[in-house]
């Protein structure tokens, strides 16, 4: 969802959670839904290390966001965030506002959805961000809260929202409040942690976030922890290499590289941006030969591979080239 999610006073919360009882249940709404519960899981798990900060009005973006922050082992406030994450005129913050902050805190903000991953990943010790709907779907009320934990006995999801620090709701209220967002949840985890549920495409995908955010050492080690698990996962290796890369270390960004022709030599990109890398090592031989081959394969980044290949043609060693060299592609 788009939507500007605003935060809610405790009051406010709970008359509007109450009216939205009443109207559900009054109509036979609240549906049977499959249970979440894994049979290998705990049956109670509250994770104690996620900091509580009660919300101040309309800000359930920055505080949700520093209780995760803070989880992962940062130190930051509530207070500290609303500039990166709050719309003063909408009176709210966005998913992909608070999505970014993390990034630019180093950290991944991996996206989940739906009950049965959000109960697995509270078993293995990550708290979530839960995007939910305190009211209808005709006049929704949007708030962030952090899961914190369950308890399958009782049947109840526990919650750091608004005011109140380990809230317990029913499974089945919170599910049919946070089936009104999609059942979007968000991850905040440290780069070399991956979720319990993850999906090799979109761990990858996360930690692309990192690096447009410009937080190259924790992408590094975002895509170093991805290659631990998915040893043949072709897009980490180019990650890491244009990571490498930036980091001024050409010799790993050249290994990077390497490993990802042997998952794919008929890759322009890697052909070309090894070829940029052993220029700038000195092997202006190797490059040229690897850069003609990326320019022969033609396809879409075609004019650029032949970019590559003019700078080094034009300039037998990199100290010569007047100006640095921006030669790496995706």
């Amino acid at each position: 969802m788009g939507a500007i999610l605003h935060a809610v006073g405790r009051k406010a919360a709970c008359l509007l959670l109450i009216m939205c009882l009443l109207a559900l249940t009054g109509c036979g709404m609240l549906a049977q839904q499959p249970s979440p519960w894994q049979d290998d899981a705990p049956e109670r798990v509250t994770i104690a290390e996620v900091p509580f900060f009660a919300q101040k009005e309309y800000q359930c973006g920055p505080a949700t966001l520093a209780m995760v922050l803070n989880w992962s082992g940062l130190k930051l406030t509530p207070e500290e965030l609303v500039s990166e994450v709050y719309t003063p005129g909408r009176e709210g913050s966005l998913q992909s506002a608070l999505v970014s902050a993390a990034r630019r805190h180093g950290r991944v903000a991996y996206p989940i959805s739906g009950m049965d991953v959000l109960v697995t990943e509270l078993a293995a010790n990550h708290p979530a961000i839960v995007l939910v709907n305190l009211s209808l779907d005709f006049y929704p009320k949007w708030h962030y809260a952090v899961a914190v934990g369950y308890d399958q006995p009782a049947s109840e999801i526990i919650l750091h929202s608004g005011t109140i620090a380990n809230e317990r709701l029913s499974l089945r209220v919170f599910n049919n409040i946070f089936e009104r967002s999609d059942y979007w949840g968000l991850l905040v985890l440290p780069p070399d942690e991956l979720p319990a549920t993850v999906r090799e495409d979109a761990w990858i995908e996360a930690v692309l976030g990192l690096e447009k955010a410009s937080q190259n050492d924790a992408a590094i080690i975002a895509y170093e922890t991805a290659l631990k698990r998915w040893p043949e996962n072709f897009s980490a290796w180019i990650g890491l290499g244009n990571c490498r890369y930036r980091a001024d270390n050409m010799s790993a960004a050249a290994k990077a590289f390497g490993q990802a022709i042997r998952l794919d030599p008929k890759s322009g990109p890697a052909l070309n941006n090894l070829a940029y890398v052993l220029w700038k090592l000195g092997r202006r031989n190797e490059a040229l030969n690897l850069a003609r081959q990326a320019v022969a394969l033609g396809g879409p980044l075609q004019e650029k591979f032949q970019k590559t290949l003019t700078e080094i043609e034009n300039n037998p060693s990199p100290s010569s080239t007047p100006r640095p060299g921006k030669g790496l592609v995706r």
